[in-house]
């Protein structure tokens, strides 16, 4: 009977928690629990292109144009020796601009030739419309020529089948 007392005792806080676990328990009934909340997904997506667009574009130029300014630097000015014509891009001093302007601009005279070449290609093309129209009119005016105003003149063709046509009613016509 001892051993029942003393399993009695230990038996007490379990027998309380078997009893507790019985009820009923309604959990979570008397608040929110996820507050709902605007969207973040268009912030995080704009914070994720930036700094892929800011590591992977703009660190490495900057680092390039670091590094060439501090290799190359900028230009200095010395004599031009006889005969030797400058280009351009020469004239600047930053290694970068210099870069820029010989790569990715059009020097004035490409431009002063371009401009001339599409001026004489319209006044060009303005005397072939002169000689045209000029053609035109001769060609109206004596419509001795295979072109526009000509039409060929095949009456024996017409006069034959007329003939024909006329000797055949002639056979079908009796006789008076």
């Amino acid at each position: 009977m001892t051993v029942l007392s003393v399993l009695r005792a230990v038996a007490g806080p379990a027998r309380l928690a078997i009893t507790h676990n019985s009820q009923q328990v309604a959990k979570m009934s008397d608040h929110r629990a996820m507050n709902i909340i605007p969207s973040r997904f268009q912030w995080n997506k704009f914070k994720d292109m930036l700094h892929l667009y800011f590591v992977g574009a703009a660190i490495p130029l900057l680092a390039g144009i670091g590094i060439t300014n501090m290799m190359v630097g900028p230009a200095t000015l010395s004599e031009i020796p006889e005969g030797y014509v400058p280009r351009e891009d020469e004239y600047y001093k930053s290694p970068i601009t210099r870069f820029l302007v010989r790569n990715f601009t059009r020097n004035e005279q490409m431009e002063y030739e371009k401009k001339m070449q599409y001026i004489w290609e319209t006044e060009h093309k303005r005397q072939l419309r002169l000689i045209e129209k000029r053609v035109k009119k001769l060609m109206a005016e004596r419509g001795d020529y295979k072109a526009w105003y000509y039409t060929p003149h095949i009456a024996r063709k017409y006069q034959r089948i007329v003939r024909k046509e006329t000797e055949e009613l002639m056979e079908r016509r009796p006789a008076a």
